[in-house]
């Protein structure tokens, strides 16, 4: 078992994954250039299939033009604590590839390839002394909009990236859910030889 950041695995893993959480608490300090391209830049790197690289990330750094254009996507609960944030990105995948002879054809893994690549990102900020942040909560047609997106491409989530600020600086209903997260038994999720988990 590993011991970290209050929590605990069933198995000797690397602290590492146990340290990573997704904190709502920023200190709202800004940024620079060099660093967001190098926490996109380890992003890039990720793995997919057949090297088609589906991922696309739409990035706004605090104070910047961008900025309030991509906090007016996230959802209203999000705004609340993404403000506060250094950084914001909107993650957006390619929903096909391309064949040798011309045709388009649908890329099944497109949003698991652009999963790794969130994981990635989140990694880099880490190692950074940053915390990154990952969302459902937006609004994906007002993405779609404002943003450009053409047609083949799916918004998959956002994410806040910030310095960790002490929770007491949130709201009080937020402050109270300011904590990490555990995670199910293993066993509950990982079967060997067939499906066993819920209907």
């Amino acid at each position: 078992m590993t011991h970290s950041n209050h929590r605990e695995s069933e198995h000797m893993i690397d602290a590492f994954f146990l340290d990573r959480w997704s904190p709502r608490a920023y200190t709202g300090e800004a940024m620079d250039k060099e660093t967001i391209m190098t926490i996109l830049d380890a992003g890039h790197w990720a793995p997919s299939s057949g090297n088609n690289q589906p991922w696309r990330f739409v990035y706004a750094l605090r104070d910047s033009e961008s900025w309030p254009v991509l906090l007016d996507i996230l959802a209203p609960s999000n705004q609340r604590w993404a403000q506060n944030a250094s950084a914001l990105i909107i993650f957006v995948s390619k929903t096909y590839r391309v064949s040798k002879d011309g045709e388009k054809k649908h890329a099944h893994t497109h949003a698991f390839d652009t999963g790794a690549a969130w994981f990635s990102i989140a990694a880099q900020a880490m190692k950074l002394g940053y915390h990154a942040h990952g969302m459902e909560g937006m609004d994906r047609d007002k993405a779609v909009q404002v943003l450009g997106i053409p047609e083949g491409f799916r918004v998959e989530a956002a994410c806040a990236i910030g310095k960790l600020a002490p929770k007491e600086t949130l709201p009080d209903d937020l402050r109270e859910r300011e904590t990490q997260s555990q995670r199910k038994a293993l066993a509950e999720v990982a079967f060997e030889g067939s499906f066993a988990g819920e209907e």
